[in-house]
């Protein structure tokens, strides 16, 4: 109910009558800008939801009586309240100008006013449109949602507001690029893996800043593996296989060798699962451990699976790690480097080799 709730009784009928008659009020009558005897009134306000709207009319000395209504009901009437709203208050009452207010307006409060004068000439009216804006507000909007790949999609979002808000879908991913959709409605036919994630409805409207909801999809979607290396071991020493999978629903893991399931049960074995990969430790390679495993990952979707082979190399002796270390140190020397280090330890082994010659030939004389 408007500020126009005002008193509807019997004998105040008959004043509001008499007083309409007394102002001759004409409805739908404006004041013409070309005339002199009485200033134009504003056309229209605006106010926002929740705030004050001040609504002014300008007079003179020549005014006898004057009131402000709101549509066929009376709110003031000079110095007199006629309706019971408390918002609606006379703010200013003097020879120039004719001021009430209503505070925390809402929407019902949105329509015409009218200021009507009484001079000694004629009746005349001025005329107010309120008008009200309203921030958005999203009322409904569509729940997360968990589908297979391959489905279709429809996400709902219902906004309200004054003006009627502006309504985009985006979707929050690092390659999605603009907006999905400029309605209340965003339909995705055939979706993949990568349109999961967070889909944004953004509301708005100017009155307020943008009012922002999410809607998360899951796009389920059957285990790929997309990591699965041979590894070689020497014999007695720590052997991995990994297995990586992606999945939604999160791949459960299974190892087989020779077609016989591999379990934690087995002695110096380790069988490791997480969400994305799983992972065979062997603790003391042995020659029966070498040879091929699969890897078997599955959701209630499907499954897949890949091979891995641990193979034996032979482990790096003494000799051969005295060679390595002498063609590190060979190619220290004739790679790049300060200056200065090459040629001190190119000059200490020449001096050493030098030393022991001489000390060779020197020996059968003593």
């Amino acid at each position: 109910m408007g500020v126009g709730g005002c008193l509807v009784l019997p004998w105040r009928c008959v004043v509001v009558l008499c007083l309409r008659l007394l102002f001759l009020v004409p409805a739908g009558v404006p004041v013409r800008s070309g005339d002199a005897t009485f200033s134009k009134a504003m056309d229209n306000v605006t106010v926002r939801q929740g705030e004050s709207a001040i609504l002014r009319c300008l007079v003179d000395n020549r005014v006898t009586r004057v009131a402000w209504l709101n549509r066929s009901s009376i709110l003031f009437a000079g110095n007199d309240k006629w309706c019971l709203d408390p918002r609606v208050e006379l703010v200013t009452n003097t020879q120039t100008q004719y001021v009430i207010q209503i505070k925390d307006v809402d929407v019902y409060d949105e329509g015409p006013y009218t200021c009507s004068v009484q001079t000694d000439n004629h009746p005349k009216t001025l005329r107010v449109h309120l008008i009200v804006q309203v921030p958005p507000k999203i009322v409904e909007i569509s729940s997360d949602i968990s589908i297979n790949e391959g489905g279709n999609i429809s996400l709902t979002c219902i906004a309200t507001g004054r003006p009627d808000p502006m309504i985009t879908w985006r979707h929050i991913s690092p390659k999605a690029v603009g907006f999905l959709s400029e309605d209340e409605y965003l339909e995705i036919t055939g979706i993949t893996r990568e349109q999961s994630g967070a889909y944004e409805c953004s509301a708005s409207n100017d009155v307020s800043p943008p009012v922002v909801r999410r809607v998360n999809v899951t796009v389920n979607y059957a285990p790929y593996i997309s990591g699965a290396k041979s590894t070689g071991v020497p014999v007695g020493q720590k052997g991995i296989l990994q297995c990586d999978a992606s999945a939604v629903p999160s791949a459960k893991f299974q190892w087989y060798k020779d077609d016989k399931r591999l379990s934690e049960e087995q002695k110096g074995l380790k069988v490791e699962n997480k969400a994305f990969f799983s992972r065979l430790t062997f603790f003391n390679v042995s020659e029966q451990d070498y040879g091929n495993y699969t890897c078997v990952a599955y959701n209630q979707l499907g499954n897949t699976n890949a091979s891995i082979i641990l193979y034996e190399i032979s482990e790096p002796t003494s000799s051969t790690l005295f060679q390595e270390e002498t063609t590190a140190f060979q190619t220290t020397q004739q790679g790049p480097g300060p200056v200065h280090d090459g040629k001190n330890d190119g000059s200490r082994t020449v001096a050493s080799v030098w030393l022991l010659s001489v000390l060779f030939h020197l020996l059968p004389k003593f």
